[in-house]
């Protein structure tokens, strides 16, 4: 799979607006504009959605991802690409749509 690097500097929501921050790999050795990269296991935690049902808000609370088998590793598990699948979520856990990622130039990779 391919796609551009997803960094701590990468805007990501919801689709109803919320807001969400690229959380960064524990270890900041993979570095995209100086910024740490993101591994597939990362969950991130949305504020500000404004999404209802019938009146009745049911706010995005996490966007969780489903990063392709294979490719590059970073801490054991796969580096967050923006194509990668990805649902935002309730509190329960009801998937909302996918999330929003932009904002980025996603170059200048450095591993160290």
């Amino acid at each position: 799979m391919s796609g551009k690097v997803i960094h701590a500097g990468t805007a990501i929501g919801c689709p109803h607006g919320g807001r969400a921050g690229a959380v960064p790999s524990a270890s900041h050795d993979v570095l995209v504009d100086g910024l740490s990269a993101v591994s597939g296991t990362a969950v991130h935690t949305v504020t500000g959605c404004r999404h209802t049902v019938d009146g009745i808000p049911v706010p995005c609370t996490s966007i969780r991802w489903t990063p392709a088998d294979g490719g590059v590793l970073l801490d054991g598990s796969p580096l967050l690409l923006e194509s990668a699948s990805a649902r935002c979520f309730t509190a329960g856990l009801v998937p909302q749509g996918p999330p929003v990622v932009g904002g980025s130039s996603y170059e200048g990779v450095a591993c160290g």
